[in-house]
């Protein structure tokens, strides 16, 4: 019987003993012992780490070191979202055992993970009992009594460099459900709602009411004039540069339809319906995933230069991190039309870091969107800011009267400066309700928060999230699942901020879920 090969996917300074107790339980699930290994095979920026190279040492089998660009073109069973984001490949583990395996390899159980490390056992068609200094195509062999652990001040492969974000061409429709979406959560179930980010206790009774007298012209075709000179005024800009919509997601279809893109590129994790539109489109679309590591910020120098259409959140959904409008503007290139989608931007304080106003950025396109913090989903209303010819462009894509007259009356309402005050207000609250949140989240080991947020909801870590948010549907909380957004797996959850008695409530739930899981 032909020996087995070891993928291992580790974090920085792991230990030889951390790397080797998942290998040892995952070969006796096989039915093997380390007798039967016949190499150790990783990612090569890992290929120098002193716990993998002795624990190869320690088996006395050669490290093998395949580059980032190998071990992506190799399918996984198991991807995982988060380790494509950090590393630019679905599983580390999976592909490096797949790979050193040989032709028509195959798992023989499932990778096992601890909090550091990860492996697989995989064995192929012919033995790979390779020699110390055999020269194996596609890898980079690290014999025994070489690196870091013989005393070498250099590693003999030197780790390879990866940018603050992967860049992801592959096709993902088996991974992530892009038509997910928050309402999903709650909609068949009466639970407490944490998984749909529209404020609490809306529209305000004096937004209702203004739609409600509205109804009385419903005989009449909808005319969007006054809707959008108001929505012109409220941004300093002429009428000729905003275009009403039914909603943010109107939009991303009119953008995927009416631009002459060849070359798209949308940066993940984010709201997943600019891809899906571009999708239904014909596009195809690339990915720049942001990485946890980096706070989920953006590098301007991860998207490439020869995109011709580039989509970004701001402040992003899930992560809610805002960024910067230098970084943001610094995307913008002759000849490429920017997407900046801000409809979280109106619950932040000040609305800094906004584009909207601006008319300086070429390409800039900027969507927003009043169902967030005015309660208006049902009603499907928000709208455009860009150049005249761009507005027009996506006009000529729109059905006729594509917004509805009660949908213009509640845009006109919201961009009062009564409104723009309330919206204010509601913003700051939600600052000090979302730093209350946080530090609950902070109290247990178990959870990990992207610190960095700034909208109306928080991205978190736990390990199998996907069980924890399963126990606390069964403790009435909803909870909008993070597997669905590309660059996250299902150890990831997003949480709407609510008030402080919901809050306190969910972390007494969350501590009982992770109490279950546990």
């Amino acid at each position: 019987m032909s020996g087995v090969t070891v993928g291992i996917g580790a974090r920085s300074g792991v230990s030889v003993d951390e790397v080797l107790a998942p290998v040892v339980a995952a070969l006796r699930e096989a039915g093997l012992t380390c007798s039967d290994v016949v190499a150790f095979a990783t990612l090569e920026a890992r290929a120098a780490e002193p716990g993998v190279v002795g624990a190869a040492q320690r088996v006395g089998v050669p490290l093998r070191a395949y580059g980032a660009e190998e071990l992506a073109a190799v399918s996984v069973p198991h991807p995982s979202g988060a380790a494509l984001a950090a590393t630019g490949t679905a599983s580390v583990a999976e592909a490096a055992a797949l790979l050193a395996a040989g032709p028509g390899a195959v798992l023989l159980v499932p990778k096992r993970k601890s909090t550091r490390v990860t492996c697989a056992v995989a064995r192929g068609n012919r033995s790979l009992r390779f020699l110390p200094n055999e020269d194996a195509s596609a890898a980079r062999l690290l014999p025994q009594g070489r690196g870091y652990i013989d005393g070498q001040t250099e590693p003999r492969t030197p780790p390879t460099h990866h940018p603050t974000a992967a860049m992801d061409t592959h096709a993902h429709s088996d991974v992530h459900d892009l038509r997910h979406h928050g309402d999903a959560e709650v909609r068949d179930e009466k639970l407490i709602d944490l998984a749909v980010n529209v404020r609490t206790h809306t529209p305000p009774e004096w937004l209702r009411a203004r739609i409600a007298d509205s109804l009385t012209g419903l005989a009449q075709y909808p005319d969007g004039r006054v809707a959008r000179a108001a929505v012109a005024e409220r941004h300093d800009l002429p009428a000729a540069r905003v275009l009403l919509t039914a909603g943010a997601a109107e939009a991303f279809v009119l953008l995927a339809r009416a631009l002459p893109a060849r070359r798209p590129v949308v940066v993940h994790p984010q709201f997943t319906e600019p891809e899906a539109a571009l999708r239904d489109a014909g596009h195809t679309v690339r990915r720049v995933l942001l990485r946890e590591e980096d706070g989920f910020r953006l590098d301007p120098a991860a998207v490439p230069e020869d995109a011709d259409l580039v989509v970004i959140g701001n402040p992003t959904n899930p992560t809610s991190v805002l960024h910067p409008t230098a970084a943001i503007a610094a995307l913008a290139r002759p000849g490429r039309t920017l997407v900046v989608d801000e409809a979280f931007m109106d619950a932040v304080p000040g609305e800094r870091e906004s584009l909207a106003g601006r008319t300086d950025v070429p390409g800039l396109v900027v969507l927003r969107s009043l169902t967030k913090t005015w309660g208006l989903a049902g009603l499907r209303v928000g709208y455009v800011l860009a150049h005249p010819e761009t507005i027009a462009l996506l006009q000529r894509a729109q059905p006729l009267w594509p917004v509805s007259t009660p949908a213009l009356v509640a845009a006109e309402a919201c961009m009062s400066r009564a409104a723009l005050a309330e919206a204010e207000l509601a913003a700051h609250r939600i600052g000090v309700e979302r730093a209350h949140l946080l530090a609950g989240l902070a109290e247990f080991d178990e959870v990990r928060a992207v610190a960095a947020a700034e909208g109306p909801f928080v991205l978190i870590r736990i390990d199998r999230a996907d069980a924890v948010r399963e126990r606390l549907r069964a403790l009435g909380f909803a909870a909008r699942r993070g597997d669905t957004f590309p660059g996250l797996d299902r150890n990831w959850l997003r949480l709407a901020v609510r008030d402080r008695v919901t809050t306190n409530r969910f972390l007494q739930a969350l501590d009982q879920a992770l109490l279950i899981e546990g």
